[in-house]
């Protein structure tokens, strides 16, 4: 084991600095990316390609610089705080209640077959719906408040959350649970030792794609009818045939997505220390 330990600490320069070589190569996709939009929307450095109206490409496509230029007067004037923070709680609280849902009643039909057999063909049926239709519905229910692209969110969310905790409850491993009840174990230190942990990876890995989803479920809820939000903004240029302020929209919501994303992958590391990193088990 120290011997482990020590060649884990002397590997670690080595991973800093494929770490930082990665990072480098991200930069440079990044920056050929941004080089190339700016290339082939720009009037005077490239002939007309597909355009007969050299300020066509632009308009289309919109030119980074300018996308730049509207997200920071977004924030240096403070007009996107308002809109962001209606976007962001409708987020998370479709990401929070569709994930504790999906958790709940994934683990309940996972651990009752009866309950499982019974709800099987409505699941199905729920989660075949294209779930984007329901936004009228529930824009009628609960009004254009933000609740209704909560609970837009919310049926995103969940049934993403929902097959992974079944699926990783039922493929607990038989031997792992006979053991368990051999020493002893009540069905409630089943949960918590056996059942939770074994679900804990397939929730996580199922809670970076609700975070996409979350943000889809509350600005299609603001396109569909909202007076605040970044969807509302975006919805507000595409009507002005302002193409620049849309990109500066979806730049926002992109990076605050990825915000959250790493908040999620910071909890999952917090809670999942327990879990072997790759390539440990093969060394074990």
């Amino acid at each position: 084991m120290r011997t482990g330990r020590h060649e884990r600490r002397r590997a670690t320069p080595a991973m800093k600095t494929s770490r930082l070589r990665l990072r480098i190569y991200q930069l440079l996709v990044l920056a050929f990316f941004l080089g190339s939009w700016h290339v082939l929307t720009s009037p005077t450095l490239l002939p007309p390609l597909y355009f007969s109206n050299p300020d066509q490409a632009a308009f289309f496509f919109g030119e980074p610089w300018k996308v730049f230029v509207r997200v920071v007067e977004w924030f240096v004037t403070g007009e996107i705080f308002m809109h962001l923070g209606v976007t962001m709680f409708e987020t998370v609280a479709a990401f929070a209640i569709g994930t504790v849902g999906g958790l709940a009643i994934g683990m309940w039909l996972a651990l009752s077959p009866t309950a499982s057999a019974v709800f099987d063909p409505y699941v199905k049926a729920a989660n075949s719906m294209p779930r984007v239709i329901l936004a009228p519905i529930f824009s009628i229910w609960f009004g254009l408040g933000v609740w209704s692209k909560v609970a837009l969110g919310f049926t995103l969310v969940f049934f993403i959350v929902f097959f992974n905790v079944y699926q990783g409850v039922r493929e607990v491993s038989p031997n792992v649970l006979a053991n368990a009840r051999m020493l002893g174990a009540t069905k409630r230190q089943l949960l918590r030792h056996v059942y939770l942990p074994s679900a804990m990876s397939w929730v996580f890995s199922s809670l970076h794609t609700s975070v996409g989803l979350a943000f889809v479920g509350a600005v299609v809820g603001e396109y569909l009818g909202s007076a605040r939000g970044v969807g509302y903004l975006i919805l507000q240029a595409e009507g002005t045939f302002d193409i620049n302020t849309v990109f500066a929209g979806i730049v926002v919501l992109t990076v605050f997505a990825l915000m959250l994303d790493a908040l999620v992958g910071a909890i999952e590391k917090r809670l999942m220390k327990w879990q072997p990193r790759q390539g440990e088990t093969e060394k074990l």
